[in-house]
């Protein structure tokens, strides 16, 4: 299968659960359960692209376990553990104006309200008192820094975002 275009990471398979192939599934959507509304699955192995067909699903404690569609050996299972899982973005819902999905906040330029471009955003992270940007600093940064750790507070931190000109506006000290 060549690549699939458009593809967003949805989640990642986790170890093993019982003898019968089924495996641990984490995932990255906002509701976790909404990670089966998306299908069909993608999985990346050893640079080639296949399609996974979930057979059933269902809660286990704090996890969710899913049955892939041909896996019926804990084995075979093991060999998914940390895959991450790939579904075509257009499938996410339409987001209403001032709404985006983290995806589209990746490789946006961050520069403050001073006009200091502090890098890139490489990737979000979830900490539970807000999300947190992390920005890839330029290489010539006056201050040193290599990556920046920005929380992602609108209206104190984050004073706009730019998705036509890939700018998110920060009030935010370089020097921190």
């Amino acid at each position: 299968m060549t690549t699939p275009e458009n593809l967003i990471i949805v989640g990642k398979f986790g170890a093993c659960y019982g003898i019968r192939g089924w495996l641990r599934v984490f995932s990255f959507t906002e509701q976790a359960g909404n990670i089966f509304a998306y299908q069909p699955w993608y999985i990346q192995r050893a640079g080639t692209w296949q399609i996974v067909e979930v057979e059933s699903y269902k809660p286990h404690n704090q996890d969710t376990i899913v049955k892939i569609v041909g896996i019926d050996d804990r084995d075979i299972a093991n060999a998914l553990t940390n895959v991450d899982i790939y579904v075509n973005a257009d499938l996410l819902p339409q987001l209403t104006d001032g709404e985006f999905y983290w995806k589209d906040l990746i490789g946006c330029r961050v520069v403050t309200i001073g006009g200091y471009d502090l890098g890139q955003v490489t990737e979000l992270m979830e900490t539970g008192a807000n999300d947190v940007l992390v920005v890839k600093a330029n290489l010539n940064d006056a201050f040193g820094k290599k990556e920046r750790l920005l929380p992602f507070v609108e209206q104190q931190v984050i004073k706009n975002i730019d998705l036509t000109t890939r700018v998110i506006e920060v009030d935010w000290d370089p020097a921190f």
